[in-house]
């Protein structure tokens, strides 16, 4: 995967994988401008310039031969226009070396990017050194084709709250100006922001320490780097923001990566550490880091084919679930006849259902803010338990509904279920979705969904209480079955016990059918029989609404009853008007 992305795009490092390598293989394959190899070893200015070094022959590609006349005594001998002419050289110079293009196919990838990584640190240490040689020049801006570079000088010390903002091209990046000095009272102190758009074609994605084959990761930023000097220190009391432009706008991101270049034994890569995404759109993100170094924008995409047809039935069967849910709710809170504990079971499952299914089309995907998607994932996790354990609820009061049916008093059922319903069945959940934050906070969120990560087997947090409610209700559930037979045998002659027996087996059936066994088929959705499970169980969860609504509301005499009286009584006005308007005792009017 990374070899075969080394090929396009040689406009860097495989021209300057000679000239750092020369060190070790003893050739010079690039030498900077107004300068020449000698012996294939070393570089030399040509006649008329000399080397900002002092030295007459160099391996170090970002050398500067400065013409004769420009000569550096001390930092506080520079001019201005000789430090911008300098600072020039150093743009000219590294973009010289972008834009060369050698053919080096046989290059390791371990040298080239630990090439990467010399190149970076010895490019931010010539920009710093030219900065501070002119102190009384606080801000400069040199641009190029590929390289842009922005450098600020602090001579005095920081006010409390004074953040600095460097732009280079289409980057930026904030940094408190007490980092910037690190207490250094005795001399100048600078910061240097450097920008270049054409490192991503060798550096690229292939080169992530995250990358997972399943998902198609690229480059979508320009590189940048972050220095401070005189002392080179990485560390930072306060983390720096950088805004990163996208490269392309492309549809469906799933997931942004703000990432550092680290530099290893093995060359390099890029990684997460101390980088954080705080903000992003389509054009442009937001990131946070604890450190300086080089720093660029990943953006990952799910290769997987998404069925479009599943999409779909989701999108269209959890409308009808919530427009029927929303019904359910409104006839537990409005139909007089119906209210009872079996009634306010019934609601709170519709309400916590209703809340689940809304947030999961709204927000199920929305992974551009990681600590906003963490949030959502904790949310559904919650309400699903939540649904989950009123589901509990309902198996419990239909087994101990069952057991005294022949009891003329229920009211002792009745007070234990008013007090046992409402801590268990939104206290539970809470308690298990709050341990789960507690122990590992960063697994609510994937890189595709707001849910929990399959990592150290997390999912289990959610798992692990539904099959335990699951297997709990078809316990209760056979109970139920095993004393309504039972009653069935010895009662008769009792029409309306009959009826009231058959109803509630026809309701436990269907409950645990609606919310219970649904779930097992997502367990099962593996090997050859996955696409069909799939399918099971989009199209039954997704209509878990429809199935609550037409079970416990119109397949109820009551509920029929009341929706015909609201229907006549909507009638009758219209009906009284046209009867007192043309009734037989009416006359029809007579012109006079």
């Amino acid at each position: 995967m990374q070899g075969s992305s080394l090929l396009p795009g040689l406009c860097f490092l495989l021209s300057l994988s000679g000239v750092v390598a020369q060190k070790t293989k003893g050739t010079c394959r690039v030498c900077p401008r107004n300068a020449s190899c000698v012996n294939g070893t070393h570089c030399t200015c040509n006649h008329g310039y000399i080397s900002e070094s002092r030295q007459k022959y160099f391996t170090f590609p970002l050398e500067i031969c400065e013409g004769k006349g420009i000569i550096f005594k001390s930092p506080r001998g520079t001019t201005p226009s000789e430090t911008t002419s300098s600072m020039k050289e150093v743009v000219e110079n590294i973009e010289s070396l972008l834009t060369k293009k050698t053919v080096w196919g046989t290059e390791k990838m371990k040298n080239i990017t630990a090439t990467f990584t010399s190149i970076l640190q010895e490019m931010e240490s010539v920009v710093l050194e030219t900065a501070l040689k002119a102190p009384d020049q606080k801000l400069q801006k040199v641009q190029s084709h590929t390289v842009a570079v922005e450098t600020r000088v602090v001579t005095d010390n920081c006010s409390t709250g004074v953040t600095f903002n460097l732009n280079a091209q289409m980057n930026s990046m904030d940094i408190n100006c007490g980092d910037v000095i690190q207490g250094n009272i005795q001399g100048p102190s600078a910061v240097a922001f450097i920008s270049y758009s054409c490192l991503g074609n060798i550096i690229n994605a292939s080169f992530f320490e995250k990358v997972n084959e399943k998902d198609q990761v690229y480059l979508n930023s320009q590189i940048v780097s972050a220095a401070i000097g005189p002392k080179r220190n990485t560390s930072l009391s306060q983390a720096v923001t950088l805004r990163f432009q996208h490269v392309k706008i492309k549809p469906g991101i799933k997931k942004l990566f703000c990432v550092y270049w680290k530099g290893t034994k093995e060359g390099g890569h890029w990684s997460t550490e101390g980088c954080f995404l705080i903000q992003a759109n389509k054009t442009h993100s937001i990131c946070n880091c604890t450190h300086l170094s080089s720093f660029a924008v990943l953006m990952a995409f799910d290769t997987q084919e998404k069925d479009p047809t599943l999409t779909v039935i989701t999108y269209v069967g959890l409308s009808l679930s919530l427009l029927c849910l929303l019904l359910a709710a409104l006839t537990f809170l409005l139909c007089k006849a119906i209210q009872n504990t079996s009634t306010s079971l019934h609601l709170q499952l519709s309400l916590c259902l209703f809340l689940a299914h809304l947030l999961f089309l709204t927000a199920f995907d929305r992974t551009e803010i990681k600590v906003l998607c963490a949030i959502i994932a904790g949310a559904l996790h919650y309400l699903y338990l939540a649904s989950f354990t009123w589901m509990l609820l309902e198996g419990l009061h239909l087994f101990l509904t069952a057991r005294n049916l022949t009891v003329v008093n229920h009211s002792s059922v009745n007070r234990f279920m008013k007090k046992l319903m409402f801590p268990v069945g939104y206290g539970v959940p809470a308690v298990i979705v709050a341990i789960s934050a507690a122990s590992r906070p960063q697994l609510y969120g994937t890189r595709d969904h707001c849910w929990l990560s399959l990592n150290q087997k997390f999912i289990w947090a959610f798992l692990g209480p539904v099959c335990a409610i699951i297997c709990v209700n078809f316990v209760l559930f056979i109970l139920v079955l095993w004393i309504l037979k039972r009653k069935l045998s010895s009662l008769n002659s009792e029409v309306s016990t009959i009826q009231n027996l058959k109803m509630l087996t026809l309701k436990a059936t269907a409950q645990l059918f609606i919310l219970g066994c649904t779930w097992c088929l997502g367990v099962l959705q593996m090997g050859s029989a996955a696409r069909v499970m799939a399918y099971l169980f989009t199209i039954i969860n997704s209509l878990q609404g429809f199935f609550i609504f037409l079970v416990y509301c119109l397949l109820s005499q009551q509920v029929r009853k009341w929706f015909g009286e609201i229907i006549k009584s909507k009638s009758e006005p219209e009906t009284h008007t046209l009867s007192s308007r043309f009734g037989p005792d009416s006359k029809p009017s007579e012109d006079k």
